[in-house]
């Protein structure tokens, strides 16, 4: 049985997780806006120090279910401090790098601490509060997520222009550092099957598969065009560069919203909080593909697939919690696999289309993926079909052992 974990204890640990998604986000894509400063000091051509970002991603994709599987019996406080320790020695390396060699082994350690993480955070963060809240709670868990290409990226860029990129890494690694301490003091420490949120509340193998399916093919979409949305914004819409910056940062300010406009509905609505974003995001996709040249219309729908990106990732991640069919650990590594095959799909196939057709016609591919995501959801959302295990209100036989942390809300 879990032990009784205070309101005030659980809400720290949420902030203190939050934070370290912030970091992990941040540090992932922090050479994209370094890329023309470490490229020179490197003597690396800029599509060097792109891959990595690229690698970054396979790395996770490759290491999530792995790690998970490896460190399954392992306390979570000890293990997630262990994981920001990793993170902060990794980024410390990477400031210190002499050579790219050098930075991208550092970059390879950093994405194995990522991949643990995003496989143990989710049913760590929640597993103190009620299943009829868990949505909530992993909404707020994901702002952390979203505020990382609102502020972690620019301000982490903007330093490592002042102060030289090494900078950038080396205050990371000191963020890392403060987190750890902060899990190891606020983290309630028990086996990973004693907690709350250790198995799915309604689990169910067959939707849990359609849901990864329906990940993959979504993030696929929504990177197809986001990968490269420089190109478009520029040849298609016809922006200058000087406003390259403020779109960007209005899509990202978006996704906060959407991130906290989707938390009100995750816990009552879960399936129509997958499918609403899916929809809002083809719709803005192939909207762009319609419009791009109009530049109103562009700032409006570029707006609406950074909402539909940031609501449908937090969706998934509280469904999974839902439908998870053994540990939920296993579960959110086979989501993070997901989610990174999708940002690796996306932006081969941008890529790929690039060259030849041009930016515009990435839109009308990312809308007519997510179109297939929205198809495949939407089987899980026919009237009659009903859950064999657990109950309609949402709450398990997980839930219904840990009676002493029911008080908490959020």
């Amino acid at each position: 049985m879990t032990p009784e974990v205070s309101p005030s204890r659980a809400r720290a640990a949420l902030v203190v997780l939050s934070l370290a998604a912030f970091a992990f986000i941040t540090t992932e894509l922090l050479p994209v806006g370094l890329l023309t400063v470490i490229a020179p000091d490197l003597d690396r051509s800029r599509s060097q120090v792109g891959l990595l970002v690229s690698g970054y991603a396979v790395v996770v994709v490759l290491a999530s279910v792995p790690l998970a599987r490896l460190t399954r019996r392992i306390p979570r406080r000890q293990l997630l401090g262990a994981t920001m320790v990793l993170f902060a020695v990794a980024n410390v390396a990477a400031a210190l790098a002499p050579t790219y060699a050098v930075l991208a082994g550092a970059r390879l350690v950093t994405a194995l601490a990522q991949a643990l993480f995003w496989s143990v955070a989710s049913a760590t963060v929640t597993g103190p509060f009620p299943a009829a809240v868990r949505g909530r709670v992993v909404a707020l868990f994901s702002t952390g997520a979203a505020l990382a290409s609102v502020l972690g990226v620019p301000l982490g860029t903007w330093l490592g222009q002042q102060a030289g990129w090494r900078t950038s890494f080396a205050v990371v690694a000191g963020v890392g550092l403060a987190i750890a301490a902060a899990v190891v003091a606020l983290i309630p420490s028990y086996p990973p099957d004693a907690g709350g949120a250790a198995r799915g509340t309604t689990p169910h193998a067959r939707r849990f598969t359609m849901l990864l399916v329906a990940t993959a093919l979504g993030i696929t979409g929504f990177q197809t065009l986001q990968t490269y949305v420089t190109p478009f914004l520029l040849d298609v819409s016809g922006f200058n560069a000087a406003a390259l910056a403020p779109l960007l940062f209005v899509s990202g300010v978006a996704g906060i919203a959407g991130t906290i406009t989707v938390a009100r509905t995750l816990d009552a609505h879960p399936i129509a909080s997958l499918l609403a974003p899916l929809g809002v995001g083809t719709a803005s996709l192939l909207g762009l593909y319609a419009l791009g040249a109009l530049q109103p219309a562009t700032a409006f729908l570029l707006a609406g697939i950074g909402i539909a990106y940031a609501a449908f990732g937090t969706a998934v991640q509280s469904r999974m919690l839902q439908l998870a069919p053994g540990s939920t650990d296993l579960a959110s590594a086979g989501v993070s696999t997901a989610f990174n095959v999708g940002i690796g799909a996306g932006s081969l196939l941008g890529g790929a289309l690039l060259p030849g057709p041009g930016p515009q016609p990435l839109a009308l591919a990312g809308g007519l993926l997510t179109l297939a995501a929205l198809a495949v959801l939407a089987v899980d959302a026919r009237p009659g079909v009903t859950q064999k295990r657990g109950r309609p209100d949402g709450t398990g036989p997980a839930e219904r052992n840990f009676p002493s942390i029911r008080s908490i809300s959020v």
